[in-house]
């Protein structure tokens, strides 16, 4: 009897290990697989016309927007106030352009990356006359509706950058954080003739300091001169960048190959135009992609070396 009981026992233990070695006991004692992770919202592609321009940095979806134009006579006042009207009409003509008038773009950049709308500058709105201010109609070809963006990067508090903010008397983008260095918001604030645009856009407003990490792939440059708070904007997807650099320079010319060339706007000169040559020369020597917001529709492109001089090159 006794033998019989082990023996039984033994054939229930190995009844037993058999049963664990199953697949079913497998999938039983197998831990739950983790849930996997969302997939990431896929970012939209922008539609081109004749004020959009699309293009990429790395996995994100930029273009620029054309907000309109400005004009400024050869005199001496606003570009180049420590030449002659000689020196300018000279440099123009010896790049193929008119001597007179000088001819400024102004494109807002728009950026799509993985679950934002981001927009770089706002453009002028109605503080420049009827030749800007086209950003709205530039945004619809572009597919995108204001409520949707979810930042703004400002550079600087002049009227070609942050009127657009602004849109019968309320947000022009209602759901919009505003992105604005802190010490140019406390000098913005300063200014009486925009304390309407300072009340309304103060509830959106988000101070950051030189040189911020602020999204995702967007990081401050802090490039001093023209503002209290100037602010540049490097903008990384991958192994592919591209440098924002706002009002460092205006002309695509008379900027890059005459920095030391005095601009009216320029709150401290001396600082501009040093700043002016530290971008141009370390991004021709890295070979750094830029947009320029005030230089030749789409403002996209490179500076190069030549010969003892500096020239943009546009993609």
């Amino acid at each position: 009897m006794r033998r019989q009981l082990r023996a039984a026992s033994f054939a229930v233990l190995i009844t037993a290990a058999i049963a664990a070695c199953s697949p079913r006991a497998e999938e039983a004692a197998a831990p739950a697989a983790e849930p996997a992770a969302p997939a990431a919202p896929a970012i939209t592609p922008v539609a081109e016309s004749a004020d959009v321009k699309p293009f990429a940095i790395g996995a994100f979806q930029a273009a620029a927007l054309r907000d309109g134009a400005l004009q400024a006579p050869n005199d001496n006042k606003i570009l180049a106030t420590n030449k002659t009207q000689k020196d300018v009409a000279d440099l123009l003509i010896a790049n193929g352009l008119p001597a007179d008038p000088i001819d400024l773009s102004v494109q807002p950049l728009l950026v799509k990356t993985e679950g934002k709308v981001v927009l770089f500058d706002a453009g002028a709105a109605a503080l420049f006359g009827p030749t800007a201010g086209k950003l709205p109609a530039s945004l619809a070809a572009a597919g995108v509706d204001p409520a949707t963006v979810t930042d703004v990067f400002i550079s600087h508090g002049h009227g070609d950058h942050i009127g657009g903010l602004v849109a019968n008397n309320a947000l022009a983008f209602p759901n919009a954080a505003i992105h604005i260095q802190a010490a140019e918001w406390a000098s913005l604030k300063g200014q009486t003739n925009m304390a309407s645009l300072v009340a309304i856009i103060t509830p959106k407003v988000v101070e950051f300091q030189p040189g911020a990490d602020l999204v995702p792939g967007v990081k401050a440059v802090d490039i001093k001169g023209h503002t209290p708070g100037h602010s540049g904007y490097l903008i990384t997807s991958g192994d592919q960048s591209l440098l924002y650099i706002g009002d460092t320079m205006h002309h695509s010319v008379v900027s890059v190959q005459q920095p030391d060339w005095t601009i009216a706007f320029d709150g401290d000169a001396p600082t501009a135009q040093a700043s002016r040559k530290q971008v141009i020369e370390s991004s021709a020597a890295s070979g750094q992609r830029i947009y320029a917001v005030h230089f030749p529709f789409p403002g996209v492109g490179k500076f190069e070396k030549l010969n003892d001089t500096y020239v943009w090159m546009a993609e």
